[in-house]
């Protein structure tokens, strides 16, 4: 079985090439705001889109899949109707590839519906430089037409480096380049947080 990996991708390697030890520095969201987060998101997606009735949800695999389950669930509970979720793998149309993994794990992607003519909705845990969303926008349109695709966040972190921007954002967190933002589900981690990790200070002599 192979284990889920880290939500953010966004780990700094050494000049060595090993990765920091890294601390907890803050704990930003626990489990009641990350569900608060999620209704509001929620209630923001069926305003702008005038109810559910075009809706599709698109989780980018591993978490924002559960995140896009998630807010299906709380667009049912608000609007009274069920509304399609795909879950898209995004690995092979990253323009990093060679760079994060020297065999990458290759995931299904699992989306049933036709995606044409629908308001999509992208699902992911963490922005960061854009180029995760880059690539799913890829992968999107190698499956159809939508009328429309927006994008929902958990955490917007900043430091984009394409230029890319989140419709709908659960926080927007301030962080510097060598902090991680590690986002912990129940269904991927048996943990329901968000944290920010800073490099360990090296030991004292």
């Amino acid at each position: 079985m192979t284990a889920n990996p880290p939500s953010n991708r966004a780990a700094q390697p050494s000049q060595a090439g090993s990765f920091f030890a890294s601390r907890e520095k803050a704990r930003v969201l626990d489990a009641d705001a990350i569900h608060r987060s999620l209704l509001r998101m929620a209630h923001e997606i069926l305003e702008r889109n005038r109810g559910a009735a075009t809706l599709a949800l698109v989780g980018i695999r591993t978490r924002g899949a559960v995140l896009a389950q998630r807010l299906a669930k709380e667009i049912e509970g608000i609007d009274g109707r069920a509304i399609p979720v795909g879950l898209l793998d995004i690995t092979l149309y990253r323009d990093d590839l060679s760079r994060i993994a020297p065999n990458p794990v290759i995931r299904a992607t699992d989306i049933s519906f036709d995606v044409t003519n629908l308001h999509v909705i992208l699902v992911d845990d963490v922005l960061y430089t854009g180029r995760t969303v880059r690539a799913a926008l890829d992968a999107l349109a190698d499956l159809g037409r939508p009328q429309a695709i927006q994008l929902a966040v958990l955490v917007d972190r900043g430091h984009r480096e394409l230029p890319i921007r989140a419709d709908y954002v659960g926080k927007n967190l301030p962080t510097n380049l060598r902090e991680r933002v590690e986002v912990r589900l129940r269904e991927t981690d048996e943990k329901e947080e968000v944290v920010i990790e800073a490099p360990a200070e090296p030991p004292h002599a």
